[in-house]
């Protein structure tokens, strides 16, 4: 196991992860957290004999809390600097909520000549916010009270989104648990208050609705319908539609954190996808 830095072309430092060998399987992951949410995925997937690989979005974890380029166009750069360093070839790109629109941004700015297969779950695409020309969006209000409450009060923020909506633990009869809880808070708390007040904008605002359809590779979209984060109606089946190879799979009751909530379903059903 080995864990690095690779520096972008800006000189940010991205943090990186690398374990195993084999087939390798790139991960990238929400707002505002680290590598370190897709533990259960990697110890999954590294035991299934596939090299996993994770980073910190820049300004997230142990990256560079650097004060710009927290955007998804500079995410994807990022994320292609560290696969460009490892000489990646043939990889799976897996995203989780902002990182999904990270690897869709990725595969669209820098071709797919390196990926083979992708999987967005409870990712953000196509467009989170609403417009004319999104009628099923949220307001954006509800993207201005994040950011207020990031710069304003993040760490009480924080505590109430993972004791809440971000794994369903405010639904009657849910049982919370109080090491996810503390985890989601510890990373998020790792990161820069800058980026992470910037990166709703990145994650509500970008519309990757030109960048999905130019995605050729077989893409797995996975979402909960209970998703109180990102809502399913207005993303995972309309993103499905606009790529040319596409598959849904929607999972009743689900929650937004469902890789941690619910992990061996969802690590089950990517490996039949990678497999088939």
């Amino acid at each position: 196991m080995t864990t690095n830095y690779v520096t972008t072309a800006d000189g940010v430092r991205i943090f990186y992860k690398d374990w195993g060998h084999g087939t390798p399987i790139v991960f990238s992951h929400g707002w505002p957290l680290s590598a370190d949410d897709w533990d259960a995925q990697m110890m999954f997937f590294l035991a299934q004999g596939y090299r996993v690989i994770a980073h910190d979005r820049r300004g997230h974890g142990r990256s560079s809390q650097v004060s710009d380029g927290h955007d998804m166009d500079h995410y994807a750069d990022d994320l292609a600097a560290v696969v460009d360093h490892l000489g990646l070839l043939g990889a799976i790109h897996i995203g989780h909520s902002t990182g999904g629109g990270e690897v869709v941004r990725y595969l669209a700015r820098h071709g797919q000549g390196r990926a083979a297969k992708a999987v967005l779950m409870a990712a953000v695409p196509p467009l989170m916010v609403r417009t004319d020309a999104n009628s099923g969006g949220l307001p954006k209000e509800v993207f201005d009270d994040f950011q207020r409450n990031t710069a304003t009060d993040r760490a009480q923020f924080y505590l109430d989104i993972a004791k809440g909506p971000f794994y369903g633990y405010n639904r009657p009869g849910a049982q919370p648990k109080d090491g996810i809880i503390a985890n989601w808070w510890r990373q998020g708390m790792q990161g820069s208050v800058k980026a992470h007040y910037d990166g709703v904008v990145a994650f509500s605002q970008t519309d990757f609705t030109e960048d999905l359809k130019r995605i050729a590779i077989p893409v797995l979209v996975q979402h909960g319908d209970d998703d109180q984060v990102v809502p399913y109606a207005n993303s995972a089946p309309r993103t499905a539609e606009l790529l040319p190879n596409g598959t849904l799979i929607t999972y009743p009751g689900f929650p937004h954190g469902m890789p941690t909530t619910h992990a061996e379903q969802i690590n089950a059903d990517i490996l039949a996808f990678i497999r088939s």
